[in-house]
C-alpha cells in the first residue's frame, strides 16, 4: 500500500483528499504546512507528496526544495488555487512531478498520482538493476603493496591454466575476489563460476549440495536435484571455507578430482564433469591434517598453486586507495554524489587494528558516508570508528625499530614481564 502525505493549510482540502485516497486504498497522512511536512519526511519514508503552494511558516516551493534534499526520489505533486503558469513552470523546474489547480479534478488527480508512483517504481527498479549489474562484474583488486602485487602477478600467471588453486587468508581479505579473477582470466570464463560455502551447509547436506541427488534418495528428496559440480561443468567450482568440510564429503570430492566423475546421492550412474576447482580457507590446513580433520591427499590435490591473501593490517599502505574506491562505489549504489575524505581521516583509518580486514573497512566507509556531511573528516573517524576499534597490537617488526638491537628488545620484554608478575 503506497504511503501518501497531503500537505495543505486548509483542513477541508486535506479531509477531502484523504477520503478520496483512502477509498482508493492508499495509506494517507496529513501535514498543515511545509515545516510539519519536513518533520514527517525526516521520520518516515513516503511514496508520494501532495503539496500546496500557499501556506504559512513555509510555502510549498521552499518545502519542495527541501524535499529534493531529504527524499529526492519521492515524487511531489503541487496543488494551488492561486498560482499562475509561471508558478507551475517554476515548480516543475524545481523537481515537482506535476502541477494541478484547485479544486483538483478527481480523475486527473488519480491519474497523475498513479503515473507518479509508476515513475517512482521504475526509478527504484532501475537503481536496483544497476546495482545488480555492478555487483555482477568482477571488482578490481585495489592495492599497490608488495603483497597485493604478488597476488595479482600470480593470478595473471595461473589464471589462464587449469591448475587447481588453494587461496589462503583470514576472513574478509578478499579470497572470493581472487577466485573470481582466476576464473575471469581463464579460458572457462564463458561458463559459470559456481560458489559453495562449505561452512554454511550442514554436514548431512553437503554431499547433496555438491553432487546432487536422485528423487527419493532421502525423505525430503521429492525431485531430482543437480549438484554444484554439474552446474559448474565447463566452468569453475569455488569451494569456500573448505577446511570446514566433513571427512566423508572430502573423500567424495577427492574421488571427483581424481576421476572427473561424480555420482548423485541415491544414484548409481557415474556422470562425467569438466570442472576447475578453486578452494579457499582461513584455517591452517597443515594443522587440520595433523589433528585428523582434513585429508592430506585432498590437500595435495587442491594445493597445486597456493595464493596467500594478506590481512589488511599487513597492507595498510593500501588503505587510502581502498577507502577512496569504496567511497565511490557506495555513493554510486546510493545514487548520491561521491563524498571526499581528508588526509587526516585516512591517516586515522591507517592506525586502526583491522581484525575484520577489507570487509570491515568497507562497512566502516559506508558508516562514515551515511553519518558524515560532504567531507569525511578526522573528527568523524574519531567519533564513529575509533571508539569501536581495538587498539592495534604492536608487531615485532614495529618493536624492533624502537630499539638499537635485539638485546635491548629482550631486556624490554623481560622488564615488562617482571612488572606484570609484580602487579
Amino acid at each position: 500500500m503506497a504511503k501518501v502525505l497531503i500537505v495543505d493549510d486548509e483542513r477541508s482540502i486535506r479531509t477531502t483528499l484523504r477520503d478520496i485516497l483512502e477509498f482508493e486504498k492508499y495509506d494517507v497522512e496529513e501535514a498543515r504546512d511545509g515545516m510539519e511536512c519536513l518533520v514527517k519526511l525526516k521520520q518516515k519514508k513516503f511514496d508520494l507528496v501532495i503539496l500546496d503552494i500557499k501556506m504559512p511558516k513555509m510555502d510549498g516551493l521552499e518545502a519542495l526544495e527541501r524535499i529534493q534534499i531529504l527524499q529526492p526520489e519521492t515524487p511531489v505533486i503541487m496543488i494551488s488555487g492561486h498560482a499562475n503558469i509561471d508558478t507551475a513552470v517554476e515548480a516543475v523546474k524545481k523537481g515537482a512531478f506535476d502541477f494541478i489547480s484547485k479544486p483538483p479534478d478527481l480523475n486527473r488527480l488519480l491519474i497523475t498520482l498513479r503515473n507518479a508512483l509508476d515513475k517512482s517504481s521504475l526509478v527504484t527498479e532501475t537503481k536496483m538493476l544497476k546495482r545488480k549489474v555492478a555487483q555482477s562484474k568482477v571488482q578490481e583488486i585495489i592495492g599497490k603493496s608488495e603483497a597485493i602485487a604478488l597476488v595479482k602477478e600470480t593470478i595473471e600467471r595461473v589464471g589462464p591454466t587449469d591448475a587447481r588453486v588453494l587461496v589462503l587468508g583470514p576472513n574478509g581479505t578478499g579470497k572470493e575476489l581472487v577466485a573470481r579473477w582466476l576464473h575471469e582470466k581463464s579460458a572457462r570464463n564463458e561458463h559459470p563460476i559456481i560458489e559453495v560455502n562449505c561452512a554454511a551447509i550442514p554436514a548431512e547436506l553437503i554431499e547433496s549440495e555438491l553432487f546432487g541427488h536422485e528423487k527419493g534418495a532421502f525423505t525430503s528428496a521429492h525431485k531430482q536435484r543437480i549438484g554444484k559440480f554439474e552446474q559448474a561443468n565447463g566452468g569453475t567450482l569455488f569451494l569456500d571455507e573448505i577446511g570446514d568440510m566433513s571427512l566423508s564429503a572430502q573423500a567424495k570430492v577427492l574421488r571427483a578430482l581424481q576421476e572427473n566423475r561424480i555420482t548423485r546421492v541415491g544414484g548409481d550412474k557415474e556422470i562425467s564433469v569438466d570442472v576447475r576447482v578453486i578452494a579457499a580457507t582461513n584455517k591452517d590446513l597443515r594443522k587440520e591434517i595433523a589433528a585428523g580433520r582434513f585429508r592430506e591427499d585432498l590437500y595435495h590435490r587442491l594445493a597445486v598453486i597456493i595464493i596467500n591473501v594478506p590481512s589488511l593490517n599487513d597492507r595498510k599502505v593500501d588503505i587510502p586507495g581502498l577507502t577512496k574506491h569504496f567511497i565511490q562505489q557506495i555513493c554510486n549504489e546510493y545514487g548520491i554524489q561521491a563524498k571526499s575524505i581528508s588526509e587526516d581521516a585516512i591517516g586515522l583509518l591507517q592506525s586502526v587494528n583491522w581484525t575484520g580486514n577489507i570487509r570491515e573497512l568497507r562497512n566502516v566507509v559506508e558508516r562514515l558516508i551515511i553519518l558524515s556531511e560532504d567531507t569525511i573528516t578526522a573528527e568523524a573517524v574519531k567519533r564513529y570508528v575509533l571508539p569501536t576499534s581495538a587498539a592495534p597490537t604492536p608487531r615485532l617488526e614495529d618493536l624492533f625499530q624502537q630499539f638499537q638491537d635485539k638485546e635491548d628488545l629482550y631486556q624490554f620484554i623481560e622488564s615488562e614481564f617482571a612488572n606484570f608478575k609484580s602487579n
